[in-house]
């Protein structure tokens, strides 16, 4: 049996035994901090935690690892509930592209974008992909990420989709991490099918769901609603396929427009809808009294200089918000969430204790692993992290770029990148 005790905590953020949803609106603000506290681990569970001044003491101390936390926080793991982590290789010539005064949506009609990703990974080979992504993904948990959901859509062919999906499969075998897989077929028109809508997602619906399916390889279904994209109805056509296969959807909506997909995606039972940089008062009423939590993508406004989502307004109405990297090559190319909090707290007039909820329990929820993940709590998963000395958690988000994380455990194991 491995035993872990973590002594003299400067703050336990997000202890609460009960806490297995998203925090919604003013709750956000609540950091159910511990003060000077311990935190004690077995095998790959939380199993105790309280007030050093309340500490008895433990009688067993054989095979005991104990660390001293003096002047450290300690918070779960960070839960990132969007990405695009795997992919073949970076797109650093439409970075120069927009400087030079192209905007996303002109690169991805002129063949850049999804599409430009889509033709590298068709070609290349499986196991450069695990490898690649492994790595990938590996590297993001010293900046303190403990789970991870992926996305396939940079394959838009029955092949190249199965492929990143067997990919996502592998990953779930071989790290300690967390992972949850989404099926992103209707990501982008693939060229073949550019007169051809209809037959794309055709074979989408006949062909790749019943395969998908019949290999066991996806939590969750998702599509890019949006102007040159996918319609609401295209939409709404792809999400009622997948939940024939038992997949809920997690959907790319009002990245750049607002064309009513908030709604049918929550009528649909979406359990995140993601982006929402573009939202009008009748998404807000669409999202309120649902399960369903809305996801913003910081970074990506950062990157391609679009507005950032209207985290205080969402709050403001009783939400849970929830943030995530949308790490990927084109528009995201960073999943260092402590960053992302920098920007909800700097762009969209977030407080850190908001950001943090909004990176753990809230993002957890957001792919089913509020049970397990997000909090401080006894019977949880022990995926923690301990911060670096700091006075105040504030400082996470406040020194934008520095990585204030010391070290991190998943499944109650230190985590050392190779």
């Amino acid at each position: 049996m491995s035993k872990i005790l973590i002594k003299n905590i400067k703050g336990l953020f997000q202890v609460n035994d009960q806490l297995t949803k998203a925090k919604a609106g003013a709750a956000m603000q609540i950091d159910d901090m511990l003060e000077n506290a311990f935190l004690a681990i077995e095998n790959d569970t939380i199993v105790a935690y309280g007030s050093m001044d309340d500490w008895g003491g433990i009688t067993d101390w054989r095979d005991l690892q104990v660390i001293d936390a003096e002047g450290k926080f300690v918070l779960p793991a960070f839960c990132d509930s969007h990405t695009h982590a795997i992919f073949a290789d970076t797109r650093e010539g439409e970075f120069e592209d927009r400087i030079k005064g192209l905007s996303y949506e002109e690169i991805a009609l002129k063949g850049g974008g999804i599409l430009n990703s889509a033709g590298k990974l068709q070609h290349m080979d499986e196991d450069q992909l695990f490898e690649d992504a492994l790595n990938r993904i590996h590297s993001l948990v010293q900046y303190g990420t403990g789970a991870i959901e992926i996305k396939s859509g940079y394959g838009l062919t029955t092949e190249a989709e199965l492929k990143m999906l067997r990919v996502v499969k592998r990953l779930k075998e071989a790290s300690p991490m967390t992972i949850k897989a989404t099926f992103l077929g209707a990501h982008a028109i693939p060229k073949e099918y550019k007169e051809n809508r209809r037959g794309y997602i055709d074979l989408m619906i006949n062909e790749m769901l019943p395969k998908i399916h019949e290999e066991g390889l996806a939590d969750y279904i998702d599509c890019f609603c949006e102007r040159n994209y996918f319609t609401v109805d295209e939409m709404n056509e792809i999400l009622d396929a997948g939940a024939k296969y038992g997949l809920t959807p997690k959907v790319h909506v009002n990245q750049f427009s607002v064309m009513g997909g908030v709604k049918s995606a929550v009528d649909r039972g979406a359990r995140s809808v993601d982006h929402l940089e573009e939202m009008d008062d009748g998404d807000i009423d669409a999202l309120k009294g649902s399960e369903c939590i809305p996801t913003l993508l910081p970074g990506c406004s950062f990157f391609l200089s679009i507005p950032y989502g209207k985290a205080r307004k969402m709050i403001e109405n009783n939400l849970p918000v929830a943030i995530a990297s949308d790490y990927n090559p084109g528009s995201a190319p960073s999943g260092n969430m402590q960053f992302l909090t920098s920007l909800a707290c700097a762009k969209m007039n977030m407080t850190p204790i908001e950001a943090l909820n909004a990176i753990t329990i809230n993002s957890a929820d957001a792919m089913d692993l509020a049970e397990t993940h997000g909090s401080i709590s006894i019977g949880k998963k022990a995926n923690i992290l301990i911060t670096k000395p700091m006075n105040a958690l504030a400082r996470i988000p406040y020194s934008f770029g520095e990585n204030n994380i010391e070290s991190v455990y998943l499944n109650g194991q230190l985590f050392e990148h190779k």
